[in-house]
């Protein structure tokens, strides 16, 4: 047996699971002490700058939303700028073509005024052309009358006021069998 006791009590000393009491001490002690002056020294550091990085991210989230919540009024504020400037374009519009169809009306009454009016002017001249063409012809109608006249008659029929007498009342009467021709004929 003292063999086997010698053999455990090599294994006791050999194995690597169990050190020897006073290495465990010693090691917690250490421990503690490493434990310590971290706790005091290293914690605070490690929790003021756990501290800054939570207000940093905290304050950044904060930030965010405020320029966020900036940017969509400045949305909403841009979007009913558009819509009154798409009223306002929507008016513009509709004032350009009332001001168009009323430029065009007063165009289309002008047109007309100068179109009657030269239909009067042509009237006119046609009226007065036509008087001066039937006094020519009469004139010319008379002489040719009194021309032939004379020659059927004979004698010289110059009296210039016995011609004139005649012939009017010549040419009245052809003109009254027109007109009574024209009345039958509606």
């Amino acid at each position: 047996m003292s063999i086997a006791a010698k053999l455990a009590q090599e294994e006791e000393i050999m194995n690597p699971l169990l050190p020897a009491w006073p290495e465990i001490i010693i090691g917690l002690l250490c421990f503690f002490i490493v434990f310590g002056i971290l706790g005091k020294k290293l914690l605070p550091s490690i929790e003021k700058v756990l501290s800054e990085r939570r207000d940093a991210i905290e304050g950044g989230m904060e930030r965010a939303e405020a320029a966020q919540a900036e940017a969509q009024a400045l949305l909403e504020q841009y979007r009913a700028e558009l819509a009154d400037a798409r009223h306002e374009a929507a008016r513009i519009v509709e004032q350009a073509r009332e001001q168009g169809a009323a430029q065009l009306n007063e165009l289309r009454e002008e047109g007309q005024r100068q179109r009657e009016a030269i239909v009067a002017a042509g009237h006119a001249q046609i009226e007065a052309d036509k008087k001066q063409a039937t006094a020519a012809l009469r004139q010319d109608v008379g002489s040719l009358a009194t021309q032939l006249a004379s020659r059927i008659v004979g004698e010289s029929l110059e009296d210039q006021t016995r011609q004139s007498g005649v012939v009017d009342r010549f040419l009245n009467e052809l003109e009254a069998k027109a007109a009574v021709a024209q009345g039958a004929a509606k």
